[in-house]
């Protein structure tokens, strides 16, 4: 997509974590996580250097492997999975300490990989808060 792809490339990832959350579990979706980040890895290096761009925005493999590493936290359903999205593309995007480090610093597909996973892991932290909070104030998924 030539606008935005990053959050097309997680809204992608909403329905084929939420399969691979209801046949596998959450244990198969963090699975499909860690090996999205290991192909993206080595995708992501090739396709980097065969184009000489640093960061190719047509490379959305690291915004499916962070946003799956998200919903790790979360059941399949609606809400969870929104806010995942949310949060991921928030903190994706804004990519605080050090997720932007690594952005800036972490060349190659390594580089490309893992800004998003760090930002996932500040999703991921807020997002069991605010579940944990929706809980004891009575809001279910």
């Amino acid at each position: 997509m030539p606008t935005a792809p990053g959050s097309w490339g997680s809204l992608v990832a909403l329905p084929l974590a939420w399969v691979i959350a209801v046949f596998w579990g959450i244990l198969g979706l963090g699975i499909a996580a860690a090996t999205a980040f290991l192909v993206g890895w080595w995708a992501a290096a090739t396709i980097a250097r065969a184009s000489a761009v640093e960061d190719p925005g047509a490379i959305v493999i690291d915004e499916v492997a962070g946003q799956w590493l998200v919903l790790v936290a979360v059941p399949p359903a609606l809400l969870p999975y929104a806010l995942a999205f949310l949060l991921f593309r928030i903190f994706d995007i804004w990519k605080p300490w050090p997720a932007r480090w690594a952005e800036q610093r972490v060349r190659g597909g390594l580089g490309i990989m893992l800004d998003d996973v760090v930002a996932a892991v500040y999703a991921v932290c807020l997002l069991s808060i605010l579940v944990a909070l929706g809980g004891v104030i009575g809001v279910r998924n």
